[in-house]
């Protein structure tokens, strides 16, 4: 697996692609700065960018607009933005436009390196994998009666910000300690209540997820 890696620290970045590496990803560039990063996207079209937010020249946004750039020129690129602090702008831009392979992490994750190569596997594979902080902090700005989830159950509520750390049907049961297929019909609950039509089941549950991280505005 191909991987574009931007990260302006040298030795935190020195350090990502010694980790990737050793879980066997390939880096085809690791580079510091958004322009180089622009280009990279461009040129090696990788399997997944594991990207810094800030990144020089402006060290302001500049690693997340690059990245979404390259998703507008390539669609459902899968894309890993690491940040320093919880952003929730950012979590709602990356998602916006409905596609999935999508993660918003917190660099202190890094330093778990199987949580880390976790996120990296399941945003490749066009799933989302958002930081349980980034969670944490939407559900402490809502109410119970903000809309549209108002409509859901607080178990429900449960299933859906599991699904927007990423995990699937199976990995819920498990944290839940209920049947898979108990989860299958709070999913579909969710779908049913969030008015998302019929579609490929991977597609609703990012729209699932985007509307519940859109109630943090």
């Amino acid at each position: 697996m191909r991987v574009v890696l931007a990260e302006d620290l040298f030795l935190l970045r020195d350090g990502l692609v010694r980790m990737l590496e050793a879980f066997d990803f390939e880096i085809a560039a690791a580079v510091e700065s958004g322009p180089e990063l622009a280009k990279a996207l461009e040129e090696l079209q990788p399997d997944v960018a594991v990207v810094d937010v800030r990144l020089p020249p402006s060290h302001t946004d500049e690693g997340l607009q690059c990245a979404l750039a390259a998703r507008r020129a390539r669609p459902g690129l899968p894309v890993l933005v690491l940040s320093q602090h919880v952003e929730q702008l950012y979590a709602r831009e990356l998602l916006a436009d409905g596609n999935g392979g999508v993660g918003y992490l917190l660099k202190d994750r890094v330093f778990d390196a199987a949580q880390f190569v976790d996120a990296v596997r399941r945003v490749a594979a066009g799933g989302t994998a958002m930081d349980p902080q980034v969670i944490q902090q939407l559900l402490s700005r809502r109410s119970a009666a903000d809309e549209p989830l108002g409509a859901l159950t607080p178990r429900e509520r449960e299933v859906l910000e599991l699904m927007a750390q990423g995990r699937s049907n199976a990995a819920i049961a498990a944290q839940l300690v209920v049947t898979e297929r108990a989860i299958a019909k709070h999913t579909s609950n969710i779908f049913g209540k969030l008015d998302l039509a019929v579609s490929d089941d991977d597609n609703r549950r990012v729209l699932a997820v985007l509307a519940y991280l859109d109630q943090g505005r």
